[in-house]
């Protein structure tokens, strides 16, 4: 059996890997010195699509399944693993993805939208493996402790970043459905030794014909065991409503995660681009072939050059309320892409800047955010009636806010795994188990939203202990969890004896409630920790951060493996394609590759915890250091051209980290080897960063966006033959 690497860093995509080209020779080289072994796995849209079709590719094109390699490497002790962000793909980026390998190429088949033949099914089926949340589920086989580093947060707090203003006369809303979505049909339970098995997804038509949606499940004792749906009869109504209620002056907007939600919200997405553009597909629909789901961008593609449709669609889009916009200037809106707008950036986005968005004169307005489930909608919409009533948040004394959110082995995956359903016509979808009897069963309308899920006893026993280990080491915490929702009294079942036995007192609250609880301790400048489930694991650690710090790629999150491994993830790349674009007209790479120095100190400090490699934690406290000079010298970087990028910033990260090593007394070794790198560095600061600076203000041609041409990226992010010679 090959032997474990010591540390494994990913290979994903858009800015986190373009920073990997500048970052990660610099990270093999002084983990080399002490005999630490980095590789890479390839975990990108790119790579994970050419290795699922080996047999459309020639020997050499085709790639090992890097992903499913890992999957098995986090369930043993020996997993020490560094991940980036990748993109959680949407169906436009997956077919732009497809584009491209094609074109450079790699003979792999079209994705089939609406798939006939067996074949077609059968290479949909592959694809759909990639869409989506498909990544994260796959390697988070441990729970979540996700936090701003202490460095980070003084450094915040001493250079607040800018937060817009909020007023008590703000016409910021949230508006949620009032029924018959996932909140209000919920079902819940937790598996006996009795129901424990195998299970299957059964619709049955009016007729009393059965088709079976999904077989093969299996739910262990303990399991808990979610089914519902959302009605799209009732979404249409209420998004008929909201457009027809919109105050004057105020943009329309709706937030989805149609990335995570692979199923379930780009449908949900489809149906408000639908009954936004009602008068245009009521009089063109039945001449195009066209689905909502891909948006107004998809629309204005298919009817190009047919001015009577241009037209048309101009007007109808006139005769609605202006359209909160991704980007004004281009002309693209809030439902152009389903996966230009998601939930979790574009929320605390608006909150951050006093509840505005830009609309389509490029002007600042208030804006109604339509979140149609109520499972989550709570939260944000407490967030801005909290400020609201007291006015924006004060970044230089507020507490810091971080989560231990329960994911592992899958746990509350909604709808971005195969068990959601849109259904296909009237009838009944059941979760029905091994033995014949029924454990969930919803009567459903053509085009409902029907999904299940599960979140495992060991998982969730893991959750709780890690929850009260980071209050007892905080202070202040919370569980957010709502008693009059069918899954959270579940979960609530196990949480209270866990508490009692542990003895410890750590309040139970609705989303809702723990919002106001959370915002009004950290004002209060009281550290907090949000024990949420997934969902709100993921909502949460971007509102909170960008809220504190201005940025949610800042933190750091832990992932105790619950096999004794390590995952380190390194915040959210949500920007990251606007930082793309920047680099490929100006050649600046705005990406701040703190949460990757963060993730890799504590790599590193895991090691020599795990392994015993006592030269592992000098390189970590080493990283540490660099680290909050990086911060404190004010090296990370900026927005504009001839200002510090990630290229520059990791300069100054290598220099000091090479201080640090040769500096430090704990290993001789190390610090007669980083003595002459660190001084070289030093010297030659004027040479590098002139070098480093050459290229910026020109295009710079990456060889492509989901599979750049790796020998064109090493040349963008590695310019300065003088830094790439000292560094080896």
């Amino acid at each position: 059996m090959a032997k474990t690497p010591d540390i494994i860093y990913t290979i994903v995509d858009e800015a986190p890997e373009l920073a990997r080209g500048s970052l990660l020779p610099i990270i093999q080289s002084y983990a080399s010195a002490a005999g630490i072994e980095v590789e890479t796995r390839d975990i990108s849209v790119a790579g994970r699509i050419l290795s699922i079709f080996p047999d459309f590719l020639t020997d050499d094109q085709k790639i090992t399944d890097d992903l499913a390699e890992l999957g098995q490497l986090v369930k043993t002790p020996e997993a020490n693993v560094i991940k980036l962000p990748n993109v959680s793909a949407s169906v436009p980026q997956l077919e732009a993805a497809v584009a491209e390998l094609q074109s450079q190429g790699y003979a792999i088949p079209d994705y089939p939208a609406d798939p006939k033949t067996d074949a077609e099914k059968e290479i949909r089926a592959r694809y759909d493996t990639i869409k989506g949340s498909a990544v994260n589920p796959v390697l988070r086989e441990g729970n979540s402790d996700r936090r701003s580093a202490k460095a980070v947060k003084e450094y915040a707090k001493a250079n607040p970043h800018r937060m817009g203003e909020w007023t008590k006369d703000s016409k910021t809303t949230v508006a949620s459905m009032s029924g018959r979505d996932f909140f209000a049909n919920e079902k819940s339970t937790t598996i006996t030794a009795a129901q424990a098995g195998g299970a299957k997804i059964v619709f049955t038509a009016a007729d009393g014909t059965e088709t079976v949606l999904k077989d093969g499940l299996s739910f262990d004792e303990g399991t808990v065991v979610d089914a519902t749906y959302m009605s799209a009869s009732a979404l249409r109504d209420f998004i008929r409503a909201e457009i027809a209620s919109m105050p004057e002056g105020v943009l329309f907007s709706v937030h989805l995660k149609a990335t995570m939600m692979k199923v379930s919200d780009p449908i949900i997405f489809g149906h408000f681009v639908a009954v936004y553009i009602e008068e245009f597909l009521a009089k063109h629909g039945d001449a195009l072939d066209f689905n909502p789901n891909g948006g107004l961008g998809a629309l204005e593609k298919l009817i190009a050059g047919n001015a009577q449709m241009e037209a048309d669609l101009k007007a109808a889009l006139a005769a609605r309320p202006p359209l909160y916009m991704v980007d004004s200037d281009r002309g693209i809106t809030n439902l152009h892409v389903p996966s230009d707008v998601i939930i979790d950036a574009s929320m605390p986005a608006v909150i951050k800047a006093g509840g505005i968005g830009w609309g389509p004169d490029g002007k600042a307005a208030d804006t109604k955010c339509c979140i149609p489930d109520n499972c989550y909608a709570g939260v944000y919409d407490e967030t801005i009636e909290y400020f609201k009533e007291t006015g924006k948040l004060d970044v230089t004394s507020c507490g810091a806010v971080s989560n231990v959110g329960l994911m592992a082995q899958k746990a509350e995956e909604y709808g971005s795994h195969p068990t959601t359903f849109e259904a296909p016509a009237n009838g009944t979808i059941s979760l029905v188990l091994a033995s014949g009897a029924v454990l969930h069963s919803h009567e459903v309308e053509k085009g409902d939203i029907w999904r299940s899920c599960t979140a495992k006893k060991a998982p969730i026993e893991d959750w709780i202990q890690l929850g009260i280990e980071r209050y007892k080491a905080t202070g202040t915490a919370a569980f957010w969890l709502d008693s009059a929702r069918a899954h959270d009294a579940e979960l609530i079942k196990v949480v209270k004896p866990a508490l009692e036995k542990a003895g410890v007192e750590i309040p139970i609250l609705a989303p809702r409630e723990a919002t106001r609880f959370t915002l009004i301790n950290m004002r209060e400048g009281k550290d907090v920790v949000t024990i949420t489930g997934n969902v709100l694991r993921d909502y949460l650690t971007d509102l909170f951060p960008i809220l504190e710090l201005g940025t949610s790629a800042k933190m750091l999150s832990i992932v105790k493996l619950m096999q004794g491994g390590g995952l380190f993830e390194t915040g959210a790349g949500g920007s990251a394609p606007k930082h793309v674009q920047q680099l490929q007209e100006e050649n600046h790479l705005r990406w701040d590759s703190l949460g990757e120095f963060c993730a890799l100190g504590e790599s590193f400090n895991f090691l020599a915890a795990s392994r015993g490699k006592v030269k592992a934690a000098v390189l970590g406290a080493a990283v540490e250091d660099a680290t909050q000079k990086v911060l404190l010298e004010g090296r990370s970087p900026e927005r504009k051209v001839g200002q510090n990028d990630n290229r520059s910033s990791h300069y100054w990260f290598a220099r000091y980290w090479a201080e640090a090593l040769a500096a430090q007394g704990e290993d001789a070794d190390l610090a007669a080897h980083f003595k002459p790198i660190a001084e070289k560095l030093s010297a030659n600061e004027e040479k590098i960063l002139a070098e480093l600076k050459a290229a910026e203000g020109q295009p710079a041609d990456m060889g492509g966006y989901y599979h750049a041409d790796p020998a064109k990226v090493a040349k963008i992010m590695r310019p300065s033959e003088t830094l790439n010679a000292i560094i080896g």
